[in-house]
C-alpha cells in the first residue's frame, strides 16, 4: 500500500534509518508496519527504502481490524515472515503490549534486522534520528564494557531520585545503539545500554515521561511527579498529586506477579539530544539512567523470569555514579571518563 507523499523535512532522519541503522541494501523485503498517527513517518520511510531500491510491503493496522489490537494482526506477521528486515511505526494505545510482544517473537525468532519506532513522530524524525549513530555507539560500547564489571550504580536527581542497583553478572548488559544487526532488534530512535538488575532500592522520581500508553495519556509528568519508593527491585508505594495516575500506575504495576518488578535498568547515550521533549521514545534516550517495571527483555538480559507488562520511567538531569566514578552530571557525560575524550 502506499503512505503518501513524503515530507522534505523528514527525509534526512528517514534516511539515516534506512540507510545507517538498517543497512537496507537493495533487493531486500522490508516490512513497514505503520498506523493512521503514523502514517506521515511512514511516507518517509517509504520513500527512503525506495531510493534504495528495497522490496516495500506497506502494512497500515487499522486495515485488518479494530484499534487498540488485541493481537497481531496475522497478515503483520505473514510479513515478517518472510521479510528480510521489518520496520513498525505506530502511536501505542492502551492493552497493545501484547500484541506489539507477538510481533517482536517473531522478530527474534527468525534473526532479521528490525527497527521498533513505537511513539515515533515527526519531531522525532527531525531530531533524535539525525544523530551521528557511529558516535553513539562507540560511546555505549565504551559503558556496556564498564557495566559488565561494576558492582553498583548510583542515581541521584535534585526532584528526589536517589536509588542504588547491584547487579548479577549471569544477566548481560545490551548495547542498543541505533547499528541494528539480527542479533538485536532496536528502538528508533536509539541510544541505550540496559540489562535487568539483580536489585535496587531507594525512591525514583519520574518527572519526565512514564511508558506504554501513559505518555500519551498524561504527557511530561514534570508539573506532577511520579514518586516510586522500590525496595528489593519491587515497588512498594507510589504517589502524585494527580490521583487518576497514582491509581492507574500502581494497578498496572500489579497486572501479574512479575508486573511491579525492576526488569530493566538503562542508559541513554543518544548525544544528538539537546532537551527532554516529552515523548518516551525520544526522551528514554536522553542521557541519564531510567528503569522500567515489568518484563525484563529475557531473550536479550538472560533474565529468566517474565512479565505481561513493561513500564519505563525517565527523570531529568540525573548524576550517576558507576561505583565510584562520576559519569554523568546533570544529564552531561563525562566522556573522558569513558575513555571518548
Amino acid at each position: 500500500m502506499s503512505f503518501g507523499s513524503p515530507q522534505p523535512e523528514l527525509m534526512p532522519g528517514a534516511r539515516n534509518a534506512v540507510e545507517t541503522c538498517l543497512a537496507v541494501r537493495p533487493g531486500e523485503h522490508v516490512a513497514l508496519i505503520a498506523d493512521e498517527a503514523s502514517r506521515t513517518v511512514a511516507a518517509s520511510l517509504a520513500a527512503a527504502l525506495d531510493e534504495r531500491r528495497a522490496l516495500l510491503t506497506g502494512l497500515l493496522l487499522e486495515d485488518f481490524g479494530p484499534r487498540p489490537m488485541r493481537a497481531a494482526p496475522a497478515e503483520v506477521l505473514s510479513a515478517l515472515e518472510t521479510a528480510d528486515v521489518g520496520v513498525m511505526c505506530v502511536t501505542p494505545q492502551p492493552g497493545e503490549l501484547g500484541a506489539r510482544m507477538a510481533i517482536v517473537r517473531v522478530v527474534e525468532r527468525r534473526q532479521i534486522r528490525y527497527a521498533h519506532m513505537v511513539g515515533v513522530t515527526p519531531q522525532i524524525m527531525q531530531q533524535g534520528m539525525c544523530a551521528d549513530y557511529r558516535m553513539v555507539d562507540r560511546l555505549s560500547d565504551k559503558l556496556r564494557q564498564r557495566m559488565l564489571r561494576a558492582e553498583t550504580l548510583t542515581v541521584k536527581t535534585e526532584a528526589g531520585t536517589k536509588i542504588a542497583a547491584r547487579f548479577d553478572r549471569r544477566l548481560d548488559w545490551v548495547k542498543t545503539s541505533g547499528l541494528i544487526s539480527p542479533r538485536y532488534w532496536s528502538n528508533l530512535p536509539a541510544g541505550e545500554v540496559f540489562t535487568t538488575p539483580a536489585t535496587v532500592d531507594g525512591t525514583f522520581v519520574c518527572d519526565a515521561s512514564a511508558g506504554d500508553h501513559f505518555n500519551g495519556k498524561y504527557g511530561d509528568l514534570q508539573p506532577t511527579p511520579l514518586v516510586l519508593e522500590i525496595q528489593g527491585g519491587r515497588l512498594v508505594r507510589a504517589g502524585c498529586e494527580r490521583e487518576d495516575l497514582e491509581e492507574e500506575f500502581w494497578e498496572y504495576c500489579h497486572t501479574d506477579e512479575n508486573s511491579d518488578r525492576v526488569g530493566e535498568l538503562a542508559f541513554g547515550t543518544n548525544l544528538g539530544l539537546s532537551e527532554m521533549i516529552g515523548i518516551l521514545l525520544q526522551d528514554e534516550k536522553f542521557p541519564g539512567v531510567h528503569i522500567a517495571f515489568g518484563d525484563p527483555y529475557g531473550s536479550q538480559t538472560h533474565a529468566e523470569w517474565k512479565s505481561r507488562t513493561h513500564v519505563d520511567v525517565l527523570a531529568r538531569n540525573c548524576d550517576v555514579w558507576i561505583d565510584s566514578d562520576q559519569v554523568i552530571e546533570k544529564g552531561r557525560y563525562y566522556l573522558a571518563h569513558l575513555g571518548l575524550a
